[in-house]
């Protein structure tokens, strides 16, 4: 894929097809975006089209301290 090209019908079928493979094999939609050469936001768009359930931001919870 270069980067800016608009997808458009089969080939946009194809590219989310594979994205929401990946993703839900476990890869992140960075990982996705930098490795397809596509911005984040594309492959979030790409994901959410194809009706997929995307998974929480993870990482440490945050506590409120007490003073």
């Amino acid at each position: 894929m270069d980067k800016g090209q608009r997808i458009t019908g089969e080939e946009r079928e194809t590219v989310a097809a594979r994205l929401k493979s990946a993703y839900e094999s476990g890869e992140s939609i960075r990982s996705l975006a930098e490795a397809n050469g596509r911005s984040y936001g594309f492959v979030h768009r790409i994901l959410t089209e194809t009706g997929i359930t995307l998974r929480g931001r993870g990482g440490a919870l945050r506590r409120r301290t007490s003073v």
